[in-house]
């Protein structure tokens, strides 16, 4: 720590979110992401099959979409880790690229809201009134205004960028960085399914993004056996609690 002049006092081996948030988020997004898309890749890609297998398999399909959820949740920290790796030599791709991606994330759990209201309309409205619902939302979709639409773009625009960054920087080769990228073509709305082509992205982004949390794990001593059940007892507390709560709010 470095004390000023003028009493303040900065840490400067502090950094958001930090090596060990930052490397299992890494690790543990794409593979939530891989098991969820995976888990419902026998149903056909378009929103009324999504809801109709809603309505004959409520739990599987509760689970599968909570994975590709929890997936997105458990991404953030392990961009904002990408971009400061990136911003070493490349502060300006890493900037625009971690500001784009994290947007396009938003839009995503936006989406996500949206797929999670659908199905509990199957179970308390009936397929039918649900799947009225979601078509006449798409019928008429540019009828209306909501402030997501105006970052839509960065779905696909943050993760080219991040892409470039990720190469430029020498954080990630060629052939890594490109597979990153590749998730900006990855689809986005309204209950979508899964399809090879999906898949193929999802497995692309598990291949650059697992070693390099392995990597940034490594990067520092770890934490003891102790330690990580400590955690990981504190994290399940917490996360039933947060659970109860939400469930009864």
């Amino acid at each position: 720590m470095t004390k000023h002049t003028d009493g303040e006092i900065k840490n400067h081996d502090f950094w958001f979110p930090g090596r060990c948030v930052g490397g299992f988020s890494l690790i543990l997004g794409p593979v939530f992401l891989f098991i969820g898309q995976l888990l419902r890749i026998d149903y056909d890609f378009f929103f009324t099959s999504q809801l109709a297998a809603f309505q004959e398999e409520p739990t599987r399909m509760a689970i599968l979409y909570g994975f590709v959820n929890a997936g997105l949740i458990c991404l953030w920290p392990g961009i904002l880790t990408l971009v400061r790796l990136i911003g070493v030599k490349c502060p300006r791709l890493a900037l625009w690229g971690g500001i784009l991606t994290m947007l396009g994330l938003f839009s995503r759990m936006y989406h996500a809201g949206v797929d999670n209201l659908s199905y509990w309309l199957v179970q308390f409205q009936g397929l039918d009134i649900a799947t009225k619902a979601v078509g006449d939302s798409y019928a008429y979709n540019y009828q209306g205004f909501y402030v997501i639409s105006t970052v839509l773009f960065s779905v696909m625009v943050g993760w080219f960028v991040l892409a470039v960054g990720a190469y430029r920087s020498g954080t990630l080769n060629l052939f890594y960085s490109i597979l990153l990228g590749l998730m900006g073509i990855h689809y986005s709305g309204v209950l979508k399914g899964t399809t090879w082509s999906s898949m193929a992205i999802i497995t692309g982004l598990c291949i650059a993004l697992i070693p390099l949390g392995f990597k940034v794990l490594k990067d520092g001593p770890m934490p003891s056996l102790q330690t990580v059940i400590k955690w990981v007892v504190i994290l399940a507390l917490l996360g039933g609690i947060f659970f109860f709560i939400g469930q009864n709010a």
